[in-house]
């Protein structure tokens, strides 16, 4: 009976003290006895956890608040730097690797390029294995508290596997005990629409909604989805798989084994297929925005036909989870203004009229760092326990 108090006492304190961290990540510069009062937990408790919290590097004093009328109260704030996360994006292209501290601000990053198509299954995540281990040779292992990994397919976080991404031949990966049996380091795996769209939520410019449609077109096509201040995952990871809904009952056969997937049609390497046909092989993606944005024909009839296909998906994204926004980036749509205002008539004019009433279509506000603050935001959201409430 003894070694259970005790047991339970340790769980209690570890508790607490993992909510007056989260508090002081959340609201800092605050002080001990405000942490007190908020979470209804004793000062007593509230200092001998900030003590710890201080020793250990992850928490400062930073001057003293306003009085009250007795002393001026000592103010706390998070040791950003003190600590920090490699976060790591791994797309259809490249792999990215950034030093990312404990506001989700990227310190350094390295980027690996996947330039043969050889660079699949084991050969990828050994290349995986050595870029992770070249760029922490120049990090403070001490100060690391973890690996964050986000990448496309369907992915069960929990577990840390990659079930299923067929552009990077990745069937069934246990990733996650890969990388900690390989390094040491614990670390957290995500699908990468859902990290993105967690990291609007949290680190973006959309803090204040809690029913979230992150919408991507460019290597690829996917959705990421919060409803109720929680995302949507699907039972094993397989939610917001969005480039693989049917949009051609007989359309071009796709590589999951299905024909007429949205993907086949609107992903950039579908809408530089198509430039191809109209003798405009050489435009890129931005010179493909910048082409829409001067009324350049060709570009223009390769939207509107792209539009009808997307458009019409995300109809169907709006009628089946009532968002209060969706959010447009990838490749294809980042900085593409004409594009992104074109989606946003189409969902206005053609999906339920109750759904779009007050409903927003903007571009995401995390830019080319979306991959990365994803993972800084999945990790964080873990071990700081914080919610989106």
């Amino acid at each position: 009976m003894k070694d259970k108090r005790t047991g339970d006492l340790k769980l209690m304190q570890e508790f607490n003290r993992s909510i007056i961290l989260n508090v002081i990540r959340e609201f800092g510069p605050i002080s001990r006895s405000s942490i007190a009062q908020r979470k209804k937990i004793s000062p007593t408790t509230v200092t001998s956890a900030v003590k710890e919290l201080i020793n250990e590097g992850l928490v400062c004093e930073v001057g003293t608040g306003v009085s009250n009328g007795g002393r001026k109260p000592i103010m706390l704030k998070i040791s950003t730097d003190s600590r920090f996360l490699i976060g790591v994006s791994i797309t259809n292209f490249n792999i990215t690797i950034a030093e990312i501290n404990l506001e989700a601000q990227i310190r350094r990053l390295r980027k690996v390029e996947l330039r043969s198509e050889q660079l699949q299954g084991d050969k990828l995540i050994q290349l995986l294995l050595n870029s992770i281990h070249t760029f922490m040779e120049t990090s403070d292992k001490e100060r690391c508290m973890g690996i964050s990994v986000v990448v496309p397919g369907i992915v069960d976080n929990a577990r840390g596997i990659v079930y299923y991404n067929s552009k990077l031949n990745l069937i069934n990966v246990a990733l996650k005990d890969i990388i900690e049996d390989s390094l040491r380091i614990k670390t957290w795996i995500e699908n990468d629409m859902n990290a993105i769209v967690l990291a609007e939520r949290k680190y973006g410019n959309y803090n204040r909604y809690h029913h979230l449609l992150f919408v991507s077109a460019g290597g690829g096509v996917g959705a990421g989805i919060v409803i109720n201040d929680e995302i949507l995952r699907g039972e094993r990871g397989g939610a917001g798989e969005f480039g693989h809904t049917s949009v051609e009952r007989n359309g071009i056969r796709c590589e999951c084994g299905n024909s007429g997937c949205l993907e086949n049609y609107v992903s950039w390497a579908a809408v530089r297929a198509k430039l191809q046909a109209e003798d405009a092989a050489s435009i890129q993606p931005t010179d493909f925005s910048a082409a829409l944005k001067n009324g350049e024909p060709t570009a223009t009839r390769v939207m509107e036909e792209t539009i009808d296909y997307l458009g019409a998906g995300i109809v169907n994204m709006v009628n089946l989870f009532n968002p209060e926004i969706i959010l447009l980036g990838g490749t294809l749509l980042n900085g593409n203004d004409v594009m992104i205002e074109k989606i946003k008539a189409y969902v206005n004019e053609r999906a339920l009229k109750s759904s779009t009433h007050f409903l927003e279509v903007q571009s995401s506000s995390l830019g080319e760092s979306a991959e990365l603050i994803g993972a800084a935001a999945i990790f964080l959201q873990d071990v700081f326990r914080f919610s989106l409430t």
